[in-house]
Formats: structure tokens, C-alpha cells, sequence
């Protein structure tokens, strides 16, 4: 499948999905679909990201995936572009996963490292795992880079090199949360591959990584904020730097409250309670073990999202 056209519809902010939970912490169908379609109208939005992190990818089951996916394919319209994540221990559970997320319709699949890999890395472990779920898919694939303080997990430049080398790699959620690592890793695939488009997918350094230069962004703050995550990169765009800057403050102490506070494993959870702040989910329930956010944590939100709506 050629890389441009869909790194065309890669190009701008893509929305961080969550996924709605009911009391049995199964997918809640119809909050779910409440959740994305008011996304995907967002002027700006030009896709989501379904399955990831911010959608609790990690913890839910297979068939919860899958049924995300599908409610997410028949309720925004066809022209919204479509990413699942894949995130497993297991290269069959993740074969499965690029499997289904075909069979629901969804444009693209982002491959997650699975967790057990921050222990150690295995350049032979990660490749063997990226060409079986490769195979198991005609769709296209994104590369998921770990944040640099998530142990081992973050690729080395050697096994970003032989990802990439696969034609079927059409972008990079680059996440590695530290802008002199983003960069360094962006000029590297710019070199390697200039038609796979770099995501510079850090929430709390968006502006840094638009002034270095990145194609768009995969990132949960858009489905909380979309409008203001859209100002901001059309600022960018535009070189607009003064009117990007304020942007960025507006919207930093949101970034820091779900991202950098302490402790952030919550992240999840706080965009969760941020929605619910909003008024656009009703329950902001999360799946075990993780927790819901403190009555401290809740009120820095609240204080955080005043700020950022005014941008």
C-alpha cells in the first residue's frame, strides 16, 4: 500500500480516544459513541486513535477492543481516519488484535511494546514481534516509541532503523517525552524514510515539538480539548509562534496536571474525570487496579480546565 496517501490523513491532531466503562467494566456502548462523535465533528480533528493508552488498552479484553473499534467504524463518518491500537504480551494475542481491528474497519493499527519489554530490550524479541503482527494484517502500521523514562521500552536508533525499514510502516506516534530524544529520533526517520510522517505525540511538549517539526499528533488532551489542541497546532502551522505560545500556557497546567503529576501511572483516569468534569461522560469509572483521582487531584483538574478553555 503506497505511504503518502495515508500519510496525508495522518497529518494534524488525531484524538486519544477513552472508552466508557459500565458498573461490570465491559464497553459502554452508548457513552462511547457519545464520547467520539462530537470528536470527529470537531473542525480540525482529523482522526482518532482508538485502543490506546488513553483508552485502557492495557487492562481491557480482546472482544472489549474489538467492540470498541466497531461501535467507534459505525458511529463517526467514513472520511474519519480510523487507528487501533494493538498492545499484548503476547505476538499471537497481538496478531489476533491487528485481525480484528481489519475485520472492525479501522484504517491503520499503532503497535504498542508490551510492557514486559521495559525489563530489558531484545532488538531479535522486537522485530520477531512487529513481523508477526505484520503478517497478520494488510493494514498499515504505526510505530509506537516509548517515553525514554518507561525502562527499556523506548526503541534504541538501531531498532527504529529496522522498523522502519518495512514498507508497511506509514508513520510514528513518537512519544518519548523528552523533546532532545524526539528530535533526534524524528531527523533519523526524516533521513531513513521521508514519507513516513512523525507524530510528535508528547502532550506537555507539543509546542517543541511543532517548533522542531512534526506532521501532527496522536494525543489524549485533544479528546478533552480538542478545539484548543487544534488552535494550537494550526498556530504552529501557520508560524503563528505568538499566538502558539499562548496557546501552550493556556493549556500547560491541564497538560501537567494529567500527565506530569504525580503519581502518573493516573493519567488515564484524570482524562476520564476531566470529561466528567465537562459534563460528556458520565461515569468516569477506570478498570482495575488503577484508581480514580484524589479530591486534591480533582480540583487541581477542574482549576486546570477553566484555564485551558479560555485559550
Amino acid at each position: 500500500m503506497p505511504t503518502q496517501p495515508i500519510r496525508e490523513r495522518l497529518r494534524g491532531i488525531h484524538a486519544a480516544t477513552v472508552t466508557p466503562l459500565t458498573a461490570a467494566f465491559a464497553v459502554d456502548e452508548a457513552a462511547l459513541a457519545d464520547h467520539v462523535a462530537p470528536l470527529a465533528r470537531t473542525p480540525g480533528i482529523r482522526g482518532l486513535l482508538v485502543n490506546g493508552h488513553a483508552g485502557e488498552n492495557f487492562t481491557l479484553p480482546r472482544g472489549e477492543k474489538a467492540k470498541a473499534l466497531g461501535i467507534v467504524r459505525e458511529t463517526v463518518p467514513a472520511d474519519c481516519l480510523i487507528v487501533a491500537g494493538v498492545n499484548a504480551e503476547s505476538s499471537l494475542d497481538a496478531a489476533d488484535q491487528a485481525r480484528d481491528a481489519e475485520a472492525m474497519g479501522a484504517d491503520a493499527i499503532l503497535v504498542f511494546p508490551p510492557n514486559s519489554w521495559a525489563l530489558t530490550q531484545d532488538p531479535d524479541v522486537i522485530l520477531a514481534h512487529h513481523r508477526i503482527v505484520e503478517t497478520a494484517t494488510g493494514l498499515p502500521i504505526l510505530l509506537y516509541q516509548a517515553p525514554v523514562g518507561a525502562g527499556r521500552m523506548a526503541y534504541a536508533k538501531g531498532v527504529i532503523e529496522a522498523l522502519i525499514a518495512s514498507p508497511r510502516v506509514v508513520g510514528v506516534k513518537e512519544g518519548s517525552w523528552e523533546i532532545a530524544t524526539y528530535e533526534e529520533n524524528a531527523r533519523l526517520i526524516r533521513a531513513r524514510r521521508p514519507d513516513i510522517a512523525v507524530l510528535g505525540s508528547g502532550d506537555e511538549h507539543l509546542l517543541t515539538s511543532y517548533l522542531i517539526g512534526t506532521d501532527g499528533s496522536q494525543v489524549s488532551l485533544a479528546a478533552v480539548v480538542p478545539e484548543q489542541i487544534v488552535a494550537l497546532f494550526a498556530a504552529a502551522e501557520a508560524q503563528d509562534w505568538a499566538r502558539a505560545r499562548a496557546v501552550h500556557e493556556a493549556l500547560y497546567p491541564l497538560a501537567a496536571a494529567v500527565y506530569r503529576r504525580a503519581p502518573t501511572g493516573r493519567a488515564t483516569a484524570r482524562l476520564k474525570t476531566c470529561l466528567k468534569l465537562l459534563g460528556r461522560l458520565a461515569s468516569d469509572r477506570v478498570c482495575p487496579p488503577m484508581v480514580s483521582p484524589s479530591p486534591a487531584e480533582i480540583a487541581e483538574l477542574e482549576a486546570a480546565l477553566a484555564v485551558a478553555r479560555a485559550a
